[in-house]
């Protein structure tokens, strides 16, 4: 054993987890990373959602006053790679406290959409900042100019939280031209020139139209979004015909359920043109939509055509991502933490394609206090198998190492989704040490962790244990550039570029 060795297998636990078990605490900007991609603001198992607001206050406090670039460039990171909203929000309020400067660097980069903003500004009304100053003012100027038509009608939602009219009226933007100041006019309320807005026009006649065929007509002219629509008049079925060709794939997705008890997917026209949407290999791409996403609407249907869609539909979301060079265990926890929220919805279809794009050179294990082998098939569709996997007993994350130790199996990488909350047993980065000094001293360890609990199965130290925080469809990607060589998540916020 060389001197290192010596050393570094005697690194003890230096914290506990949520369940009281030994746990590590890993660097701060790990942390912070994992706070921004976990959406720590959902109800979970071991804490509740005051805790866990209170957690994220002081950490993005303590990166704003301690290394505020890499925050700014961790919002923008969370925001646009990891796809998610309320925590870079949140943390953007407070970094607009601490470093003005940053916050007109990266605004425009993490506030995207109008409910960006309408959050945003909520976000500071709730923190006691009012309106949030002269700096904050300037950014949402900033974003007002490019408000179209489309937002307006879409996000505006007077009466309901900080509209787009509310911002106009707490930063007074200067409108540049007469079809802006009528946008504008509209947007606070108040008398404007419709002749140069023919799409809030179209709105506002829907809302006057009284019969279907009127409505019908105004959809079509004004080309209304769904949600516009849906909030201006009570749909009957053939205006949710009339507004399947134009929804998002993610609105169709989300509205499957909808659509098949209102019976338009009877029509057999309609059918085909929802499933031939939903398998698009190049919508599919362009949505960016997470594969568990498809998981939930499959248990919502009850057409066979609509759920055959959604296996193809997720099949063909994992295509395209990058193979996995040597050979791979995977291990699934199922123990009962990981009912909370979509953690096993989200871990399993992970899961189950990540074996898939190996094409058989892997092992997938299910584990809570013993190891399972669920044998699947690499034939069969990842949401069928996927909802056949169930949740259940504690939570021992060495269980499936050890069995690896046991069999002897011999392998390149070991990627473990969990929540990481182990209560019984013995620890993960215990029987992985054993595992590297009996079996393969360099097999590298994955550990996807899909929950906000910020303890740690392994101290920072090890540089062949490489964490990954919440999911995105960029997490093959980067167990992939891992491999060879591209490193950890901090080192990828860190090589962001701060707009001047």
């Amino acid at each position: 054993m060389s001197f290192a060795q010596k050393i570094f297998s005697k690194i003890r636990p230096t914290t506990r987890n949520a369940d009281g078990y030994p746990a590590y605490v890993r660097s701060k900007e790990e942390q912070y990373i994992q706070v921004l991609v976990t959406n720590t603001f959902g109800q979970t198992f071991y804490a509740d959602q005051d805790d866990l607001m209170k957690d994220a206050d002081d950490l993005h406090r303590e990166m704003a006053q301690t290394n505020p670039e890499f925050m700014a460039k961790a919002l923008v990171y969370a925001r646009n790679e990891g796809y998610m909203r309320l925590q870079p929000l949140f943390g953007l309020a407070i970094l607009s406290e601490y470093r003005p400067d940053l916050l007109a660097k990266v605004f425009l980069r993490v506030v995207r959409i109008p409910s960006d903003l309408s959050d945003f500004l909520t976000i500071l009304q709730g923190m006691g900042r009012g309106e949030g100053g002269r700096a904050v003012k300037r950014q949402v100027n900033r974003f007002l100019a490019g408000v179209s038509e489309y937002w307006a009608i879409k996000y505006n939602g007077r009466g309901r939280g900080y509209s787009l009219g509310d911002a106009i009226a707490t930063a007074h933007p200067k409108p540049a031209d007469l079809k802006q100041q009528a946008l504008f006019r509209y947007l606070r309320g108040q008398e404007a020139n419709l002749s140069l807005l023919p799409q809030v026009d179209a709105l506002e006649q829907l809302k006057l139209a009284k019969t279907e065929l009127e409505q019908l007509h105004w959809i079509e002219v004004g080309k209304l979004p769904h949600e516009v629509v849906t909030g201006a008049v009570k749909p009957t079925q053939a205006i949710w015909e009339a507004l399947i060709d134009q929804m998002p794939a993610m609105a169709l997705l989300r509205n499957l359920n909808t659509l098949e008890r209102a019976g338009v997917l009877e029509n057999r026209y309609n059918l085909d043109t929802v499933v031939a949407r939903l398998t698009d290999v190049h919508t599919l791409r362009k949505a960016q939509i997470f594969p568990f996403r498809f998981a939930k609407a499959f248990r919502q249907v009850k057409h066979q055509a609509l759920r055959d869609a959604l296996r193809d539909a997720v099949e063909a979301t994992f295509a395209n991502l990058p193979d996995l060079e040597g050979r791979t265990a995977i291990f699934l926890d199922t123990s009962g933490s990981m009912n909370s929220g979509e953690y096993l919805q989200i871990g399993s279809v992970f899961a189950l394609a990540l074996y898939k794009k190996t094409e058989g050179d892997s092992l997938f294990w299910l584990f809570d206090t013993v190891v399972v082998d669920p044998r699947p098939s690499r034939r069969d569709s990842i949401l069928s198998q996927a909802d056949q996997i169930q949740a259940r007993g504690g939570t021992d994350t060495g269980a499936p190492v050890r069995e690896l130790l046991r069999k002897r199996e011999k392998v390149d990488q070991i990627v473990i989704i969990t929540d990481e909350q182990q209560n019984s047993g013995s620890p993960f980065y215990e029987e992985l040490m054993k595992y590297r000094s009996k079996v393969n001293p360099d097999v590298r360890a994955f550990i996807i962790d899909i929950a906000p609990y910020r303890s740690a199965m392994v101290p920072p130290l090890d540089r062949n244990t490489f964490y990954i925080y919440g999911w995105s469809d960029t997490v093959l990607s980067f167990i992939a550039h891992s491999i060879r060589g591209y490193g950890t998540m901090v080192q990828a916020v860190e090589g962001l570029e701060l707009d001047t």
